[in-house]
């Protein structure tokens, strides 16, 4: 069996780790080279580095704070905002990222995805998904949670999956920064459309959210922000608790 994955996440905007609530009311938490390292030898199992506003902003990512967060860990790092097109890929590849996420990008220009597959490998390639209720259905959102695309998300995780994503990170908008807990219907509705790993992001609290997670099938890893930046809950502590109620873990 293989073993889960506890993901700390950092939401950079001007050169500063945030935090927010449902995608909005963002406040300052922290210097993100030193949240790196702090993550690095706290047992985290990857990390994840979104510049969270690239996208809206219509700019590239900011890669001076990528390398400097890169050049201090050496768990697998994630990197995401403002990945348009393969030149994006290469270069935060460059800069020290393992894997890419695209969201936003990938809507505008869905071919990116087949695209950076083909040229990186399918484990390289992340799609990334905000994810809303609206009217009944689980819709895709675009620019940081801003814009509804009217695209069904399950739908859209489908064509990601057909295309060459490795890996999906469904961000739930609904329970972000909630901390009630993970969206385990969102998620339970999305392992049913695809078989690849799936990133739970939204709604963490406590430990006891993460072991009702990884109840569910398909759920490979639980993404969050808050409650590792705040220290409510450290990691070594949370996978001893979770190997404590039969979770697989890396200790």
């Amino acid at each position: 069996m293989l073993a889960k994955r506890i993901i700390p996440c950092l939401d950079v905007r001007d050169g500063r780790v945030v935090k927010g609530t449902n995608f909005e009311g963002l406040r300052d938490m922290a210097d993100p080279v030193e949240l790196a390292r702090f993550y690095n030898n706290s047992g985290a199992d990857e990390l994840v580095f979104y510049d969270i506003t690239a996208s809206v902003e219509g700019r590239g990512l900011f890669t001076d704070i990528l390398r400097r967060v890169a050049s201090e860990i050496f768990i697998p790092l994630t990197v995401g905002g403002g990945i348009r097109t393969l030149a994006d890929f290469d270069r935060v590849l460059k800069c020290g990222a393992d894997k890419v996420s695209v969201n936003s990008g990938a809507i505008a220009d869905p071919s990116i995805i087949a695209a950076a597959a083909k040229r990186y490998g399918d484990q390289c390639v992340v799609l990334s998904m905000d994810v809303k209720r609206v009217e009944g259905r689980f819709r895709l959102f675009a620019k940081g949670g801003r814009e509804d695309t009217g695209i069904d998300a399950m739908e859209w995780a489908v064509r990601g999956v057909e295309d060459g994503a490795g890996e999906i990170v469904l961000n739930s908008i609904d329970t972000d920064g909630v901390k009630g807990g993970f969206d385990l219907e969102m998620l339970d509705a999305l392992s049913a459309w695809v078989h690849v790993p799936i990133v739970a992001s939204g709604g963490a609290g406590n430990k006891e959210h993460f072991a009702e997670l990884f109840t569910h099938r398909g759920v490979d890893a639980g993404l969050a922000a808050s409650i590792f930046h705040t220290k409510q809950v450290d990691i070594k502590d949370l996978k001893r608790f979770l190997r404590g109620r039969g979770v697989e873990m890396r200790l």
